[in-house]
């Protein structure tokens, strides 16, 4: 039979991969977890009276013979992260000892965990709701410790309270706008829209609390392009014309030597890449081979490739030749991509000055020397979140809920539009009874980001998309 997400069967999976380290990691959850390991495990009393939150040393045998000396860290229901008994055991490192263990395990009677399915029983224990479930994988997959930080901000539960914050606001106002089609208004009473807090209700009640979950909404919706900046990064291509000092500047802020540097222009012949992080951003940093003409038909080719790879970038860093000054192939280059983000770089300020006057923006750097490499790194990283930024998300706050997947977005958008539709229609002073399954739609969106509302291929979708062991 299939293995499903749902059943309680225990399970156990890496929740390090085994290979050359000191120890290896195996994480087992599930009803009667404890009592199936027991008969795999050298001092089985013991295991069986062990109180939660406790280690115990001893031997994972089978058939008597010794497979490897681990430590148990045992954990009792509810008080695990899945919410159910667990076990954490450390094993040896190496290919060998922990994959023995794991065969022993699942002769006893575990099976293989699915993809997130430790998260996926924490959050149906609630444990975890969707968002800090999400998390956990943001965690794991964080390339900076910016994007760490963001991750553990939702994992400690800030977008999850402030989605439950604004679906309360809208509850609010769905209540009154049910109430007033329940009974009539003379069964209600005079008073019954002023107690809403609108000095103008019109056809719905509660509008005001309508108005402020919308501009919390939108804020939210706003957050995304800069948080899938920190997770996902960006392209960042150099590029300008051969000898320049383009895989100088590469090596630089890397700060370690990957691009081959000479005084011979062309000699990088195709383009390299690597990540950085770059004051949080995590950076795909590529350099690239001069933009020339050249009869050489390996050069030419790495020149096609460069270009290409420049139609891609979100950000280009163009470097000017200092010592050459800008010449009739930067100033074609600049005119053509004036509209993509482009950051002008005079490079070999330790020997030649910038003199572009008022001409151009440029940042003056040495990629030799070091010089200006900090200030162009904050340079790069206010180019990157003003693309980043909106009118509603100016400047990010870690105190502040943000969103952390597409899934996130796309139903913080579709709250949106049904309640901008409720008001429209709102003032359109149109009737309740079309309005309010609008508001009920909002409020349905937001439960479904928190798992309150939510369907099982939906969740299966979401967490075999994560790591086994998680």
């Amino acid at each position: 039979m299939d293995n499903f997400y749902g059943d309680e069967t225990p399970v156990a999976a890496f929740a390090t991969p085994p290979g050359n380290s000191a120890l290896t990691l195996i994480r087992c959850s599930g009803k009667d977890a404890i009592d199936m390991a027991v008969s795999v495990f050298s001092a089985p009393e013991k295991l069986k009276q062990a109180k939660g939150n406790t280690v115990l040393h001893g031997w994972i045998v089978a058939a008597n013979e010794k497979i490897d000396e681990v430590l148990i860290s045992v954990f009792h229901a509810p008080k695990s992260y899945t919410g159910e008994d667990s076990l954490d055991i450390s094993c040896h490192g190496g290919p060998s000892a922990g994959r023995a263990v794991m065969e022993t395990l699942k002769k006893s009677g575990f099976r293989d965990a699915l993809p997130g399915e430790f998260t996926f029983r924490a959050f149906m224990n609630g444990k975890l709701d969707l968002t800090r479930s999400e998390s956990v994988m943001e965690l794991v997959s964080a390339k900076t410790d910016t994007g760490r930080r963001h991750a553990i901000n939702r994992l400690s539960g800030a977008l999850e309270t402030e989605i439950n914050n604004i679906k309360k606001l809208l509850v609010e106002v769905l209540s009154g706008a049910e109430i007033f089609l329940d009974y009539s208004e003379d069964e209600i009473g005079a008073d019954a829209k002023a107690d809403t807090g609108d000095e103008a209700a019109g056809r719905l009640p509660g509008q005001k609390l309508a108005r402020e979950a919308l501009v919390r909404l939108k804020k939210l919706a706003a957050s995304w392009q800069r948080e899938r900046i920190y997770q996902e990064g960006i392209l960042a291509v150099i590029a300008g014309r051969p000898n320049a000092g383009k895989s100088s500047l590469f090596n630089a802020l890397l700060r370690e030597d990957r691009s081959i540097v000479t005084e011979i222009p062309g000699t990088t012949r195709d383009w390299i890449e690597a990540w950085v992080s770059i004051e949080g951003i995590p950076v795909r940093l590529a350099d690239t081979a001069g933009l020339r003409e050249s009869a050489d038909p390996i050069e030419k080719i790495g020149v096609e490739r460069s270009r290409k790879l420049l139609d891609e970038a979100d950000l280009i860093l163009y470097l000017i030749d200092g010592v050459e000054g800008i010449t009739g192939e930067d100033r074609d280059f600049i005119t053509i991509n004036n509209e993509q983000n482009l950051l002008l770089i005079w490079n070999k300020a330790d020997v030649a000055a910038n003199t572009t006057g008022n001409n151009f923006a440029v940042l003056s750097v040495s990629a030799k020397t070091g010089e200006g490499i900090a200030e162009l790194g904050r340079a790069i990283a206010a180019t990157i979140e003003t693309q980043a930024d909106t009118a509603a998300d100016k400047a990010h706050n870690l105190q502040t809920a943000a969103l952390g997947s597409t899934r996130q977005k796309n139903l913080i958008e579709a709250a949106c539009a049904a309640l901008q539709e409720s008001l429209r229609l709102a003032e359109q002073e149109e009737p309740l009874d079309i309005i309010a399954p609008l508001l009920r739609e909002a409020v349905n969106s937001l439960g479904e980001i928190t798992g309150e509302v939510s369907t099982a291929d939906i969740l299966e979708e979401m967490f075999s998309k994560f790591c086994v062991g998680k």
